[in-house]
C-alpha cells in the first residue's frame, strides 16, 4: 500500500474541522480546471489561426522554390535541370516567377508595390481562385495583359477592376542613364488593367501585384529566360516527401520549403504562442498558491494526526510526502477536469463553430485545431507547477 496516497486521498475527501479549507481546496482545484482549460482552448484557437495564414500562404508559395545558389536576386535556370525535374514523377507543375519591386501609379496616386511576374499555368491555380474577392481571377483579357492587386495597395490607391484606368508600373532602365532634369527617363514601364482583387494576408494584401511573366521581363528588359525563382508543387508535399525531394536534388541547385520561404513569418508565429503560453501558464501559476495556503492550513489542523503518525514510527519524510501528495492530488484533479473541459470546448468549436467571428472575415467562426502536443504540454506545465506549489509548502512543516 502506498501510505502518503491513502492518507493523502483520505485527507482531500474528508471533512475537516475548519470548513474554511475544504473552500480553499475546492477553490484551488477550480482555478486550475479553469486554467487548464483556458491553456488547452487558447493554444487550440491559435492553433487555428496558424492553421488558417499557413494555407493562405501555401495558396501563394509553391512547395518548393528553386533559387540561385550564388545568391543572385535573378538568374537563367539550367534547362537540363529544367527537363529532369519534368520528368520527376513526384512533381506536379513546375512554373517561372519573376518578382521585384516596383514604383506604381493609378490615376493621380501613386505607391512601392512588389511585382511578381507569373506564367501561364498560375492561371490554372484552383486554390487561389478562393482569395479573389472583386474581379475575376484571370491575367489576360484577350490579348490585353492585366492584373491582381492586394486588397489594402487597392485601397490606398483607389483601384477597382470596374474602372478604366490602367495602373503604370515604372522600373529602372539597367541600360539607361539618370538625368537630374528628367529622372522618368530612365525607367521603363508597362501599363495593366486591375482584373481582381485579392486578400491572402494583412502583409502580402499591402504590396504585391500579380502580373504576366512576359510583362514583367519586359519591365525589366530582362535577358532570356530570366527568373526570380522556379516554383516546384509536388503531388505529395507532405514534410517527409518534401524534406525527401530536397536531399534527392541537394547536389543539383538550392531548394527552399515553405518554411524557408517566409522564415520571418514562422519563426514569429512560433515565439507569439510560446509567449501565448508562458502567460497563461503564469496565471496556473497564480491560481496554484492558493494550494499553498491550503496545505498550510490543513498542516496546522492535523499536527495530532502528525505526532501520531511519528509516535507510530513514521519519519519526517514520509510525512512531508503525505501533504506533497495532497497538493499534488487537488492540482491533478482540476488538471483533469480542465483538460477533459478544455478538449470538448475545442472539439464543438472545430465541429459546430458555436463562437462566431465579429466583422467581415473570411470564415464565420473563430478557427480551431486541436493537437496532442499542445495538450501534453499544458499537462506536463500544470502538474509541474502543482508538484512545485506543494514541494514548497510541505517544506515549512
Amino acid at each position: 500500500m502506498n501510505v502518503p496516497l491513502f492518507i493523502a486521498r483520505r485527507y482531500l475527501f474528508a471533512r475537516k474541522s475548519h470548513n474554511v479549507i475544504n473552500v480553499i481546496s475546492a477553490i484551488s482545484a477550480i482555478g486550475m480546471a479553469i486554467g487548464t482549460a483556458a491553456l488547452v482552448l487558447i493554444l487550440s484557437v491559435y492553433n487555428g489561426f496558424d492553421a488558417l495564414i499557413e494555407k493562405n500562404i501555401s495558396d501563394l508559395s509553391p512547395d518548393l522554390l528553386m533559387t540561385s545558389g550564388d545568391g543572385a536576386a535573378h538568374f537563367e535556370p539550367d534547362s537540363v535541370l529544367i527537363d529532369k525535374l519534368l520528368d520527376d514523377a513526384r512533381v506536379a507543375q513546375v512554373r517561372y516567377m519573376l518578382e521585384d519591386n516596383v514604383f506604381l501609379t493609378y490615376d493621380d496616386k501613386q505607391s512601392l508595390a512588389r511585382a511578381r511576374g507569373v506564367d501561364e499555368s498560375f492561371e490554372e491555380s484552383e486554390t487561389f481562385v478562393d482569395h479573389i474577392y472583386e474581379g475575376t481571377f484571370q491575367l489576360h483579357r484577350g490579348d490585353i495583359p492585366t492584373a491582381l492587386v492586394g486588397s489594402s495597395l487597392a485601397r490606398k490607391l483607389g483601384v477597382h477592376p470596374r474602372f478604366l484606368d490602367p495602373l503604370v508600373l515604372y522600373f529602372p532602365d539597367r541600360e539607361g542613364r539618370i538625368s537630374p532634369s528628367n529622372p522618368m527617363a530612365a525607367t521603363r514601364s508597362v501599363k495593366v488593367f486591375p482584373a481582381g482583387l485579392m486578400s491572402i494576408s494583412s502583409d502580402t494584401d499591402a504590396e504585391l501585384v500579380i502580373v504576366p511573366l512576359h510583362i514583367m521581363r519586359t519591365l525589366m528588359g530582362s535577358r532570356g529566360e530570366e527568373v526570380s525563382g522556379v516554383e516546384i508543387m509536388l503531388k505529395d508535399n507532405s514534410k517527409r516527401a518534401v524534406k525527401r525531394f530536397k536531399r534527392d536534388y541537394a547536389g543539383d541547385c538550392t531548394l527552399l520549403d515553405r518554411y524557408e520561404q517566409q522564415p520571418t513569418l514562422f519563426k514569429m508565429m512560433r515565439y507569439e504562442k510560446l509567449a501565448v503560453f508562458l502567460i497563461l501558464l503564469f496565471v496556473v501559476l497564480i491560481v496554484a498558491l492558493n494550494i499553498y495556503g491550503s496545505l498550510s492550513m490543513l498542516i496546522i489542523e492535523k499536527t495530532d494526526d502528525v505526532g501520531t503518525l511519528q509516535a507510530m514510527g513514521a519519519s519526517d519524510t514520509l510525512v512531508r510526502r503525505i501533504f506533497v501528495t495532497e497538493g499534488w492530488l487537488i492540482s491533478l484533479l482540476g488538471m483533469i477536469v480542465g483538460v477533459a473541459v478544455g478538449v470538448c470546448l475545442a472539439l464543438l468549436q472545430q465541429k459546430l463553430g458555436l463562437v462566431k467571428m465579429p466583422g467581415n472575415f473570411m470564415i464565420d467562426a473563430y478557427p480551431v485545431v486541436l493537437k496532442l502536443q499542445d495538450v501534453l504540454l499544458t499537462l506536463l506545465g500544470v502538474a509541474g507547477i502543482g508538484l512545485s506549489i506543494s514541494l514548497i509548502s510541505a517544506k515549512r512543516r
